[in-house]
């Protein structure tokens, strides 16, 4: 839950009383300080910043989303339960700024990751789909929908496949 900037800090001032610590003696405080920096660098790597992110994107404020995101510089090392709100949030934003190949990709990603709640991988599958429409591709659109339809959605949820579906019905 920390930007790259305050792990950083962090870091260095644990590093500092570190270093006190084995100076004077206290060794079992600099095995917790060295503990700490250990853990620090791990949840850099497996954590980033995607949870500070997700609170940004659910208050709508993009920029800060696409900033915090993008200070994970390879998200392949990020676990599988937060790879996957990356990879939705980055496809999002791919689509908010009409990168409409570039979003697909990130949502792709995004459905092959496990998710906790069906709702949660409905909205990758929604997304596709009206990707998929955009692109006039309707019979993938309609192998999404399929997919959400298998899902247990909100009622929101169900009523946008339900107009994706009446709109992919009238070009097949």
């Amino acid at each position: 839950m920390m930007t790259i900037k305050a792990r950083i800090a962090v870091i260095f001032i644990a590093a500092l009383l570190l270093g006190y610590g084995l100076y004077q003696g206290h060794y079992q405080t600099a095995v917790l300080l060295a503990g700490g920096i250990g853990y620090l660098i791990w949840s850099h790597f497996r954590e980033g910043s995607v949870f500070l992110a997700t609170q940004a994107f659910h208050r709508q404020d993009y920029e800060k989303t696409k900033n915090l995101l993008s200070e994970i510089k390879n998200p392949d090392t990020l676990r599988k339960g937060r790879r996957n709100f990356y990879e939705f949030m980055m496809g999002n934003i791919a689509l908010k700024e009409d990168r409409i190949d570039e979003a697909e990709y990130h949502f792709q990603l995004a459905s092959r990751l496990p998710w906790k709640k069906d709702n949660e991988k409905g909205m990758v599958m929604i997304n596709l789909a009206n990707i998929a429409l955009r692109k006039t591709d309707y019979e993938r659109a309609r192998a999404y929908t399929d997919v959400a339809n298998k899902l247990h959605l909100t009622a929101r949820q169900a009523s946008i496949i339900t107009k994706i579906e009446n709109e992919i019905s009238k070009h097949l």
